[in-house]
């Protein structure tokens, strides 16, 4: 055993197995998906390469943000967030920070970057949001949130995108000071100029660590400039704002001089880009964590069977069905877990299993025929990925149990919708799922969401999705992802039926509307596709397969670095109702 030994060996040094090697490798399949995957990663280059060169910003003696990152963060521990996301369709095509999760110093960290290569790391349409989404994620996970910060300001020429609003830009410096109220730290590492919001940024996190280079103002050189506006630009204002900027320019206000040796609001002066970030590392290095080991209930492990297997696994074509239970024995550690009630519910997997050494719940949506007899209030077969009553009972108490016991939750995808007609409506399903929202809700628990393929319907919802605001820390989609309301041919359906019905009858043509149908089912494909989902922001990021369980790895790890409440594992119930 570790250093500490473990409670509750005999339940969780050796869980029953799960899965089995793979029967046939699935070649066509592998293609379809890896295809798409590099869809992926072709348009994360796209943002990585956009903006000025890194090489032009080496030149000027300035690392790229991507630099700083690497630099900065431990190896191997990197996972990224919201790459390509660009909720308002911007210019630039991206919103301007770099974020995600990585550890610092040996420690689970959420991590913003200015992506100084787009208008020196300005504010853009939609990077508040994006922010909000990054703060979210350290307040739901209570990780100490990183900024490396170089941001030259609004990007002016589209003020009404980005300044007002509930949640615009200046909605995250509120949010930073609630972190800080929830006693979460807040550290900046400041390069470059930091005018206006940018300035904010600088100054409201816990810990100010700057380049010798570095500023922060209310305003910068060129809002000083023109403060006293006539209402339009003749050559007297336009002689006097050259003179001001120049002037600026040589010394802008809220540089080192005043804010390290006047203010004092910069703790530390660094003469180099990397001594900051190695100033960060020593920060992070002394906030507090728990060990790893005080949390485990086992050593970390590897799953039996290797992550490539899900290539195979995970059907590219929405209708074939595949066993889900082969897809978690690839996350699992030792491929090894405890399922709750499998005989109850059976469109749902629920169950505890170890990621890393830690106890994590799974919910995942079953596929395929559901047996003789399900649902047992219907006179129709059940079919896998749909919701039915036992299975929405079964989840609430699974979540109501997690969170009795402090266990934080990952929620597989891959869902129809739930149960509908008048058979349906007299078993309660709309009180069932809202009451699973509840669970949810009331469990007080950071979840985390992969859509494996189909998000559909309020299905979606009632899964842990992303619009569980205060459990969901970020939802991951796949090259296999879809998030629709319902699948395209459903909506034409339901759009058009009753046009089909008037042209039938009247002795009409039904080419018109069946081509109108034929477009809107095109275009439910093209707005649920994997890049769409994640630059539309409904996931957090799409992930190669075989990195799913590393992203787990960094969820799970994260939760337990510092939890807000601890339920001791000898005075677990989940494991012992499972058990019996």
């Amino acid at each position: 055993m570790g250093d500490y030994g473990y409670a509750m060996h005999p339940y969780f040094k050796e869980m029953p197995g799960i899965g089995k090697p793979l029967a046939r490798v699935a070649q066509q399949n592998i293609e379809d998906i890896k295809n798409v995957e590099a869809e992926i990663a072709k348009e994360v280059e796209r943002v990585k390469n956009s903006g000025k060169s890194t090489e032009a910003l080496n030149q000027k003696g300035e690392m790229s943000a991507w630099q700083r990152l690497e630099y900065l963060v431990d190896p191997g521990t990197w996972c990224p967030l919201h790459t390509i996301y660009d909720p308002a369709h911007n210019e630039e095509r991206n919103t301007g920070v770099i974020d995600g999760l990585g550890k610092i110093a040996g420690k689970w960290t959420v991590i913003i970057a200015s992506n100084n290569k787009v208008m020196a790391g300005a504010w853009l349409a939609g990077q508040a949001d994006n922010i909000l989404r990054v703060t979210d994620i350290a307040k739901r996970l209570r990780l100490p949130l990183v900024w490396v910060l170089n941001c030259s300001g609004a990007k002016l020429m589209e003020q009404e995108e980005l300044y007002a609003n509930r949640r615009g830009n200046g909605t995250p410096f509120f949010r930073h000071a609630e972190l800080q109220k929830l006693g979460i730290p807040i550290i900046v590492g400041i390069y470059g100029t930091n005018p206006a919001g940018g300035g904010y940024h600088s100054i409201s996190p816990t810990v100010l660590i700057a380049h010798k280079n570095a500023n922060m103002a209310v305003g910068g050189g060129g809002i000083v400039g023109g403060m006293n506006p006539k209402g339009y630009v003749d050559d007297e204002a336009a002689a006097s704002l050259i003179e001001e900027t120049r002037k600026f320019k040589a010394t802008p206000p809220g540089r080192v001089e005043i804010h390290h040796y006047g203010t004092g609001f910069m703790r530390d002066v660094c003469d180099t880009e990397e001594e900051v970030l190695d100033d960060i590392k020593k920060y992070v290095k002394d906030l507090p964590a728990y060990a790893p080991a005080f949390f485990r209930v086992a050593e970390p492990a590897e799953p039996k069977f290797p992550a490539s297997d899900l290539y195979s696994l995970v059907p590219f074509n929405q209708k074939r069905v595949y066993p889900m239970p082969e897809v978690l024995a690839r996350l699992f550690d030792n491929s090894e877990h405890m399922e709750f009630k499998p005989d109850y519910g059976p469109e749902v997997y629920c169950g505890l299993a170890k990621i890393d050494g830690f106890l994590c719940g799974f919910i995942a949506n079953n596929q395929g025929i559901l047996g003789k007899g399900y649902p047992n209030y219907a006179d129709y077969q059940g079919i896998g990925g749909k919701l039915y009553r036992e299975g929405l009972i079964k989840m609430s108490e699974f979540v109501t149990f997690c969170g009795r016991d402090r266990l934080p939750l990952i929620w597989l995808q891959d869902t129809t919708g739930i149960d509908v007609g008048d058979t349906a409506e007299k078993a309660e399903m709309l009180g069932l799922g809202m009451s699973l929202i509840y669970s949810i809700e009331q469990s007080d628990l950071p979840m985390m969401g992969i859509i494996l393929r189909k998000g559909t319907a309020a299905a979606h919802y009632v899964l842990g999705g992303p619009q569980a605001n205060n459990n969901n820390v970020f939802t991951l989609g796949t090259a296999t992802t879809e998030v629709y309301v319902m699948h395209g041919e459903t909506a034409a359906a339901a759009s058009y039926a009753r046009r089909l019905v008037k042209d039938k009858d009247e002795g009409k043509s039904l080419e018109p509307t069946m081509q109108k149908m034929n477009d809107m089912i095109k275009d439910y494909y093209a707005k649920s596709r994997p890049a769409y989902c994640a630059q539309k922001g409904w996931v957090d990021e799409i992930v190669d397969l075989e990195k799913l369980r590393k992203y787990c790895e960094a969820f799970v790890g994260s939760y337990y670095q510092n939890p807000a409440s601890i339920c001791a594992v000898h005075q677990m119930l989940t494991p012992r109702v499972i058990r019996g």
